[in-house]
């Protein structure tokens, strides 16, 4: 039977909501660990086991790690404007005239024609990156920065697409490779404690190659969670290439179709998409779709036309799970959302079934 993954946040985290997704074809539900901790999460994780107990489900429960992607630090809301140039890195003296060129605030003290040049605070492991010409794309793609030109501990850029920025968003630089750790301290310790809570799956962010697949493996074990499955998410170029060597270390495989969507042109996410789904069948992996498969739903009640048949087709790929992400975590109908979810996958399965091809 196909799992059916929401995941868990502000517009679900009541106990009589949760129970309702899980009575509407809701298995399992996703647990975003990018910027808070599991104990940090336990009144959540109670109000989805009691739900659970009260649908009569036994609840996968999979935890998405932080693991090696990069992230802007912490900061207000940033709008960033389209044309306007801006800081990206940990340390910059610099302000901007209304015409737009860039001068030294130390230098020039108390002018009032000056005013703050926008900063985004990036990991130091970055900026070497940034030389001139180079893309970054910021929370997952929605906002483009082109590098004009480096400075010291860091580099100015210009805005190609804009839109507010808040702390702790992803930072992707198209083309580059930076290699950082597998986990990280807080991934460790979330890994410890996951018995505790119920974890069925850790869910592994932007897979590079197997030993990021065995280091997961091997913190589970060293913490007696062996049992715990690992979801490897192919998020880059450097998974999709690798791809053959995840299988057999990996319990499933997932399509996670919003980092890998910057990672190719998205005319070429299709093809890339079905053929991840061909090797997995092939090599009979499990594997996961997941990103706006009902995006429209964060605001509307109704999904397109679009969407339930993109849920169809990625079970007629033979998926085994499909799941949604802000749609349940902060839409404005999260029931309703599983419910088109599971009823369109549930009649892919019968079309599969009753199908004399």
């Amino acid at each position: 039977m196909l799992d059916i993954y929401g995941t868990i946040g502000p517009a679900c985290r009541e106990t009589a909501v949760l129970q309702k997704m899980f009575e509407a074809g809701m298995t399992g539900i996703r647990l975003n660990l990018s910027h808070v901790t599991l104990e940090e999460s336990a009144p959540l994780i109670e109000n989805l086991h009691k739900a659970a107990a009260e649908a009569g489900v036994s609840p996968q429960l999979l935890i998405d790690m932080q693991g090696p992607e990069l992230r802007v630090g912490r900061m207000d809301p940033l709008p960033l404007h389209e044309g306007e140039t801006v800081f990206l890195g940990n340390q910059c003296s610099n302000a901007v005239r209304e015409n737009g060129s860039i001068e030294d605030s130390d230098a020039t003290p108390g002018d009032d024609s000056l005013r703050p040049l926008p900063k985004v605070p990036v990991p130091d492991s970055v900026v070497p990156f940034l030389s001139e010409g180079q893309e970054i794309l910021l929370d997952d793609g929605k906002i483009l920065l082109t590098v004009s030109a480096q400075a010291e501990g860091g580099a100015f850029c210009k805005v190609l697409r804009g839109g507010t920025l808040t702390g702790r968003k992803s930072v992707a630089l198209p083309g580059v490779s930076i290699r950082t750790p597998t986990m990280t301290e807080t991934d460790l310790a979330n890994i410890r404690v996951a018995k505790k809570y119920g974890v069925t799956a850790v869910m592994q962010p932007f897979v590079r190659d197997r030993q990021d697949i065995e280091t997961v493996r091997q913190a589970l074990l060293d913490a007696g969670a062996g049992d715990i499955r690992i979801f490897a998410k192919i998020e880059n170029m450097d998974g999709v290439k690798c791809l053959d060597e995840l299988l057999p270390v990996s319990d499933e495989i997932v399509i996670a179709r919003g980092d890998l969507g910057n990672a190719v042109p998205l005319w070429e996410l299709p093809a890339v998409q079905k053929m991840i789904a061909e090797k997995c069948r092939n090599a009979g992996v499990p594997f996961m779709v997941v990103t706006q498969m009902l995006a429209s739903m964060e605001k509307s009640a109704v999904p397109t036309r679009a969407e339930v048949s993109d849920i169809f087709n990625a079970v007629l790929d033979g998926a085994a799970s499909v799941m949604v992400t802000g749609e349940t975590a902060v839409g404005q109908y999260p029931v309703d959302v599983i419910s088109y979810l599971a009823k369109t996958a549930a009649c892919a399965e019968e079309f599969l079934r009753d199908s004399i091809f």
